[in-house]
């Protein structure tokens, strides 16, 4: 970063003036996205069939993966078999999620699923300290049925129970799952952004190459997981 990228600096009005202009778009934004919620909420759904994975304690069935709740969204975690590390971007984004007991009050779930065998995919989930729910597809076409093929890409899907009859009702994937995220929201609020190549930023601003910035599982087993926490016990405290 040299010196020279660097915002103009103007008097506070002039200021106060480009802010509220961004601020107009911003407030546009958010308009259309309440009008976009607005339609989801009047997709219709597809019956599913039943369908049996795999959890912690065993086989469980999908109607009873929502643990008594109405709705229920899933992230599909992207799994290659055997690797000691699985994908960073869905292990950075699925680390995001900590408390998740709040989803109670909308009478919804929100846990991970993956095509990994549940004993590699518990394991996982210990190393890199992640706190949400996991269960397999490795032995359900499930994973495959919603978009999320062994060998493929990440999915988010939500669904509806009625009784025992699980119904689909909204599918994302690809950048289609930042909504759910915190990072890049943080991230886009910064004057230099996500300094990727691809986005439209000003002559001299720092740019790399896209996920070149991105934290690796490395990254968050360091931070979260058991080794890490375990490190961060042992650190001489801060006296008082």
């Amino acid at each position: 970063m040299t010196r020279t990228a660097l915002p103009p600096v103007v008097d506070h009005a002039t200021w106060q003036d480009e802010l509220a202009q961004l601020r107009a778009r911003e407030k546009a934004a958010t308009r259309e996205l309440d009008a976009i919620a607005a339609q989801r909420r009047r997709l219709p759904m597809v019956k599913l069939p039943e369908y049996t994975l795999e959890g912690e304690d065993g086989p469980v069935r999908l109607a009873d993966v929502f643990d008594g709740a109405s709705q229920l969204i899933t992230y599909h975690h992207m799994w290659n078999p055997g690797a000691q590390w699985q994908c960073g971007g869905c292990t950075g984004f699925t680390s995001q999620f900590t408390r998740l007991e709040f989803l109670q009050n909308w009478d919804a779930r929100f846990v991970v699923v993956t095509q990994g065998p549940i004993e590699e995919a518990l394991a996982y989930r210990t190393k890199v300290g992640n706190r949400m729910t996991w269960y397999s597809t490795a032995n359900s076409p499930f994973g495959a049925d919603m978009g999320a093929p062994p060998g493929g890409g990440f999915a988010v899907n939500v669904f509806l129970r009625d009784g025992d009859t699980v119904h689909r009702t909204w599918h994302t994937d690809g950048r289609g799952t930042e909504q759910l995220s915190h990072s890049f929201p943080l991230i886009d609020l910064l004057p230099y952004g996500r300094q990727e190549e691809w986005q439209d930023s000003p002559e001299g601003w720092p740019q790399s190459a896209a996920y070149s910035r991105w934290i690796d599982s490395e990254d968050v087993a360091r931070w979260y997981g058991e080794k890490g926490a375990s490190e961060a016990a042992d650190a001489p405290q801060p006296q008082q």
